[in-house]
């Protein structure tokens, strides 16, 4: 059913990981090396990545997203106690061309189709982001792929949603922000978006200001929220 709140948007605008690309696969390829150590990984993995980005934006340390993921990585693996540098090298090459959630390419092709704009804004490096694209065959429906490498700096600091304002030609209020991470869609309505959570998890709300202003279960229920489908 479409959202009042969506009634006006002009450009939907997605996070990449988690969101768009499911940042779990990197260890599922290579879960016959990692054994019942690839759930585990998987998750503190992906903990220890955000958990550096917020830390790196509060200390002033920038880095590239790709070295965040690799430090994020040799930290979980040493803590459960994996020492295998070819395993290592496999997971890091996997995890630039990440498997794209089924339901991605055709919610695109719809919005597209409807006359909106589509765009990624991601922490990811441009590089990673390009190879993500190609793999997953979605670049002919995206007007932009944003990444905070502009801003140097990670989300959910304002600067990096304010690339979309800037790139896209769009007010904030005319924005429809989607993303898997509670956090980042806070963080995003914060800023003045309308913001679609995208809980793929079964996430609670965070305890922090500006909720979203709507939850859906995956991005095959965006179109009927902008009362498109």
């Amino acid at each position: 059913m479409a959202n009042p709140r969506f009634g006006d948007i002009e450009a939907c605008v997605f996070d990449a990981y988690g969101t768009l690309f499911d940042y779990n696969a990197a260890a599922a390829r290579h879960g016959a090396a990692l054994g019942d150590k690839a759930a585990p990984l998987a998750e503190l993995w992906r903990l220890k990545q955000l958990q550096y980005t917020w830390l790196r934006s509060l200390m002033g340390r920038y880095e590239g997203f790709w070295q965040v993921t690799g430090d994020a990585l040799d930290f979980s693996m040493g803590e459960l106690g994996i020492e295998d540098a070819a395993l290592r090298a496999g997971l890091m090459d996997a995890y630039r061309t990440l498997d794209a959630y089924p339901e991605v390419p055709e919610t695109l092709a719809t919005l597209r189709a409807h006359g909106l704009k589509c765009a990624i804004l991601s922490n990811g490096e441009p590089g990673m982001l390009a190879a993500a694209v190609e793999a997953a065959g979605i670049g002919a429906h995206l007007d932009a792929v944003l990444s905070v490498e502009d801003v140097g700096i990670f989300k959910p600091h304002p600067s990096v949603y304010r690339l979309v304002v800037d790139r896209l030609g769009v007010a904030a209020e005319r924005v429809s922000f989607q993303s898997s991470n509670a956090w980042d869609a806070n963080g995003a309505a914060a800023f003045g978006f309308r913001v679609a959570w995208c809980n793929r998890f079964g996430q609670g709300q965070e305890r922090i200001p500006e909720a979203p202003d709507a939850e859906i279960a995956t991005l095959a229920e965006l179109p009927a929220l902008l009362g498109i489908g």
